[in-house]
């Protein structure tokens, strides 16, 4: 991490309108605060999030809209994947394919899912022949915390970023020695287990973590294969399970005050049953490798050398018999150098990638490098803060690309902040869209965005540690990736014009620890004909979450907690046409916890409370009301 730091309850089912259930607590959270004022802090502001610069930088002087989720509330929330934990996130709208394993896609201020770059430790992650990340492949248990920064970054990152950037960093040690442990059995045949350590000392640091799940999960897609196909385009109502085994290794150490470095390792194999006709199983690997070496010969300059391997493998099966393969592997590397200049922060960096597809599908092309030269500054001037960066891109299937972005933000009082931002950002077509055989177009240009976004950011309370945020934003899409009937082959012929407002409040209110979430979006097709002014696809219009948490002492070191999450949505639609639509829906999951002391917990989650029915995609069934009990192990230091 380079050395700089710049400065510092129970809804009613709705089909419709879901949100009105969660009007009485929303309107409790956003104008009843006083109360809780000067209660003890709610969110620790001073935890270093590194996404939205590429350097450190504590969460409240970040001028992007940022979420941090750690382990602590990881743990507390006790989700049953990580697509469940990022449900309800500011912008976020997600459409799952069948339950616990299947395929997830993530819409991010509603962008395509294939919009959002997600980092492992740093590393890209995803598939280079569909594009996008496996999010249900990574376990919540491998996960030490999340950072997701919303809005265009490919000024930074490249390729991608257009809706925003997903880091998911792997579990790291709190201390000299720390063992951790932990079991759980559900519903549907669910089970797991993990185990690690880890622990640090003066110059150097280890975690060696393993996890491992399996249920027999749920019917997958309640389609039909006649007539004309719906859905999965087959029928078959048995239960599609999954399982998942994971690892990850990692490590670091300082050699003196110049030098230090570390290397990981991360790998998650799994099995997946699907309903579908032409393939129902799946055999998937998703590995992350790589190593950063740090120099800081003086306070105003720091070096790091970053290089990795990623992997996205896949293997399909009908009924066990061998299908088809679709793997990419990719390299990395970038250097990267932060000075202190001017009174400010510049870093410029180079990134390098290569992409190679394996695949018995004969693609045309089944490599490509990317190449990517970046420069930022960032600097306070009085109560004012400015972060501009730009970028240009190399490919060697499309060619170049210029990305550029400026953040601003000025402190209006110490607890008032109003940040405005410009951003454009692009997408490099994928090799499906570019060489898939008999449909790929090799002369595809990328999908390009332009943003702007305005933000008024506060403090209230003890220490000015609970917050409340809103962001208004506008996404324009242009040369949107669809298939093009005049020329038989996809093609760039579509438009997007996204709108949104997302609200946030992190308080305590007579106690319990309140969170609270709400997004209204405006996602529409901006493209000439039929389609023009429809809602882009599986995208909630409107969605909140409030979750609420206390914990209560009940003995010498013990404690009880409860907690309650109300996630709700109105109602999408399927497909382009808007002639398919999915209802709104809430859910209501409660949790209980007991430590026994400081070192062991037992915690028993349900979820989907009162067995509400819904989809998030059309013909795929989600899990009724489902359990999960566990126990954990880990010693406080």
């Amino acid at each position: 991490m380079p050395p700089f730091a710049s400065s510092p309850l129970f809804p009613r089912p709705l089909s419709r309108q879901p949100l009105r259930a969660l009007a009485p607590a929303l309107s409790l959270a956003l104008f009843g605060v006083a109360a809780g004022a000067h209660a003890a802090p709610a969110v620790d502001l001073d935890q270093v999030v590194v996404t939205a610069s590429r350097t450190a930088q504590t969460q409240d002087a970040t001028l992007a809209a940022v979420t941090v989720i750690d382990r602590a509330e990881i743990e507390r929330l006790q989700p049953a994947s990580l697509p469940d934990l990022l449900r309800g996130t500011p912008g976020a709208s997600l459409a799952n394919n069948g339950g616990p394993g299947k395929s997830t896609s993530l819409f991010l201020r509603g962008t395509e899912s294939d919009h959002v770059l997600v980092l492992v430790d740093g590393i890209k992650l995803g598939s280079a022949t569909s594009g996008g990340a496996s999010l249900q492949d990574i376990p919540v248990e491998q996960i030490e915390r999340v950072e997701i920064v919303r809005g265009p970054f490919s000024s930074l990152y490249g390729s991608e970023a257009i809706g925003g950037v997903i880091q998911i960093f792997t579990r790291r040690p709190q201390g000299p020695f720390a063992p951790s442990f932990s079991v759980g059995i559900g519903s549907n045949a669910t089970h797991r287990a993990a185990a690690g350590v880890a622990g640090k000392g003066e110059r150097g640091w280890y975690s060696i973590n393993a996890a491992h799940e399996d249920t027999d999960g749920i019917n997958a897609c309640r389609g039909k294969p006649s007539p004309g196909g719906a859905g999965c385009f087959t029928n078959s109502p048995d239960r599609d399970g999954y399982r998942n085994t994971s690892l990850t290794m990692q490590g670091g150490y300082r050699f003196n005050e110049q030098w230090d470095a570390e290397a990981r390792v991360f790998r998650a194999e799994g099995y997946n049953e699907y309903d579908g006709s032409q393939n129902n199983q799946a055999d998937i690997v998703q590995q992350v490798a790589g190593a950063k070496l740090r120099y800081r010969p003086s306070d105003r300059l720091a070096l790091s050398l970053n290089a990795g391997r990623s992997w996205d493998l896949s293997e399909q099966y009908k009924d066990g018999k061998y299908s088809s393969t679709f793997d990419t592997r990719r390299q990395l590397g970038s250097l990267q150098g932060d000075l202190g200049l001017g009174g400010g922060l510049l870093t410029l960096g180079f990134d390098w990638q290569r992409d190679q597809v394996d695949s018995n599908t004969a693609y045309k092309r089944d490599s490509r490098v990317l190449r990517g030269a970046f420069g930022q500054y960032q600097r306070e001037f009085g109560a004012h803060a400015l972060q501009a960066s730009v970028r240009r891109d190399d490919d060697s299937q499309f060619g170049g690309k210029t990305t550029g972005s400026v953040l601003w933000g000025w402190n209006l009082s110490d607890a008032l902040r109003l940040t405005a931002s410009y951003g454009t950002a692009f997408k490099a077509p994928t090799f499906n869209e570019l060489y898939y055989p008999g449909y790929g177009n090799p002369d595809l240009s990328p999908e390009t965005s332009r943003s702007f976004e305005l933000g008024l950011r506060g403090t209230f309370g003890e220490g000015g540690r609970q917050v409340w945020s809103l962001n208004a934003y506008q996404t324009r899409i242009d040369d949107l990736i669809a298939y093009d009937a005049s020329i038989g082959l996809p093609g760039n012929v579509d438009r997007a014009r996204i709108r949104g407002l997302e609200a946030v409040l992190d308080t305590r209110l007579a106690g319990w620890d309140l969170r609270t979430s709400a997004t209204w979006l405006d996602p529409r097709n901006d493209s000439r004909g039929s389609y023009r002014d429809n809602v882009l696809p599986r995208r909630a219009r409107q969605s909140a979450r409030i979750d609420l948490d206390r914990r209560f002492e009940v003995g010498a070191g013990d404690a009880l907690s409860f907690g309650a999450s109300v996630y709700a949505a109105n109602d999408r639609y399927d497909d382009l046409a808007n002639a398919r639509r999915l209802g709104g829906y809430a859910l209501t999951d409660l949790r209980v916890g007991y430590a026994l002391g400081t070192d062991w917990s037992v915690q028993l989650a349900a979820n989907n409370l009162f067995d509400r029915r819904y989809e998030t995609a059309a013909f795929y069934n989600q899990p009724g009301r489902t359990y999960l009990l566990s126990l954990r192990y880990r010693p406080q230091r």
